[in-house]
């Protein structure tokens, strides 16, 4: 048998071997480029998600812009003219090129971005820009009583009530730790006073009184 196989072997290599190698290349090349469409494919749709997720931030018309926030501007196409980490001065204003002095605080980043265009009108030829907050150090909330550096501070990272205790340095020596509780202005312009026991959430306890804090609130520390 062994014979045979050897003395057959030429004739499979110069025939039917050459014909399975060339269809076996062909079939690789094919597979290697149809799994190539098929990664493009699918990292399209995350960039376009992406894309989609930034211009959602990009035009939010909620937040009021104020002084001291911190704004990322894009001019399409004209990266001369964007701006990244650009801060709100003290009078409310920005400065960019072309554009000049423009009235930030107090806009929402849609109308800020309307009224950067309409300045841009002149040099561009339809000017497209999007406004996007880096940071939010006007939105602040406020921390009174027996902490070791009450004040106002920036809401920018959502902070809990136990961080906010932490950025005010933590408890004087006789806080009412059981007693705290925050001051939240409701739909009705009247304040509501929302409990925080730090004794029970430290414990694992009413997790639920670690409230976020948003812009306005005061956390009291009797």
């Amino acid at each position: 048998m062994r014979r045979i196989l050897r003395g057959t072997m030429p004739s499979v290599r110069s025939g039917k071997f050459d014909r399975l190698v060339v269809s076996a290349t062909l079939a690789t090349l094919l597979w290697t480029g149809a799994l190539a469409a098929q990664t493009g494919s699918g990292v399209k749709p995350a960039a376009a998600n992406q894309d989609n997720a930034s211009a959602a931030k990009a035009h939010d018309d909620a937040y009021v812009i104020g002084n001291d926030d911190v704004l990322s501007i894009n001019v399409w196409k004209e990266p001369d003219i964007s701006q990244h980490s650009i801060p709100v001065r003290s009078d409310g204003r920005i400065s960019m090129p072309l554009a000049g002095e423009v009235q930030a605080a107090g806009q929402t980043p849609l109308k800020l971005e309307k009224a950067i265009a309409a300045k841009l009108q002149s040099y561009i030829s339809e000017p497209e820009v999007s406004v996007m907050v880096e940071k939010s150090n006007s939105q602040k909330f406020n921390i009174l009583g027996q902490v070791v550096k009450p004040g106002s501070y920036a809401i920018a990272d959502s902070p809990t009530v136990l961080d906010a205790i932490a950025l005010a340095g933590g408890f004087r020596d006789f806080a009412k730790q059981k007693s705290i509780y925050i001051l939240r202005q409701g739909p009705d312009g009247k304040d509501e006073r929302l409990p925080f026991n730090y004794k029970d959430v430290i414990k694992g306890k009413n997790a639920e009184q670690n409230i976020r804090l948003q812009a306005g609130d005061t956390v009291v520390i009797p």
